[in-house]
């Protein structure tokens, strides 16, 4: 089983690392300080099981799980944390099994051989328990690459057949999500301006109209 480590302190990492060292049939394949670098990892290192702190910052564990799990081979998630407060949170985010700090041996051996049982349909089926947490990046798998785009880069989502198309600062990509449940995650930040739009409010700088009486909405840097 290869297992990716995640965790903003050191020191809980390279403990984690020695107590999967002394288990049978498990290999650390890499170590992560957050949410945003395990996700960046996971097209070369390829896990089984990602072992995650929840409190981490730039992209805590809650929101790394959600992304792990609407992947199309998702890894099985389990938790390590300090606090015994984000019980619900994380199974809601699709994880396995939750341990908390200090990690014993027999208790880490229980979750990774409930991880190994799983298979990759039930790792995915997990991803149909609900979560109300607003994500703080965008998640897509571009050409087999995993690419992440800051929700605060993004100037408007545009639905089409069958895709949704996210533009932001540098670009545009295509993902499988509803505009209806993105205005419902980002209704703070994204105005619906059309059946089939979303713009960004701190980058909307005015609305026009052509000599046909049809409005236009002019963003900033596009």
């Amino acid at each position: 089983m290869k297992i990716l480590v995640v965790d903003d302190e050191a020191p809980a990492r390279q403990r984690l690392c020695r107590l999967l060292a002394e288990l049978d049939d498990c290999h650390v394949c890499g170590e992560a300080a957050n949410g945003r670098e395990a996700l960046m990892q996971y097209d070369s290192k390829a896990p089984d099981t990602v072992l995650m702190d929840i409190r981490m910052p730039e992209m805590d564990g809650l929101e790394a799980a959600r992304h792990f799990a609407n992947l199309e081979q998702p890894p099985a998630v389990i938790f390590t944390t300090a606090y015994g407060d984000h019980a619900l949170e994380a199974f809601e985010a699709h994880a396995v099994d939750y341990l908390l700090k200090p990690i014993r041996k027999e208790r880490l051996a229980d979750a990774l051989g409930s991880a190994r049982r799983l298979t990759g349909a039930q790792v995915s089926a997990l991803a149909g328990r609900g979560n109300d947490a607003q994500r703080t990046h965008i998640c897509a798998q571009i050409r087999g690459d995993l690419q992440l785009i800051p929700v605060t880069e993004i100037r408007c989502f545009r639905a089409g057949d069958k895709y949704v198309a996210v533009q932001f600062g540098d670009g545009e990509i295509l993902i499988e999500e509803p505009l209806k449940s993105l205005e419902e995650e980002f209704g703070e930040r994204f105005i619906r301006i059309h059946r089939n739009a979303l713009v960004a409010l701190p980058y909307l700088e005015k609305i026009e109209k052509d000599e046909d009486g049809k409005s236009y909405v002019r963003l900033q840097g596009v």
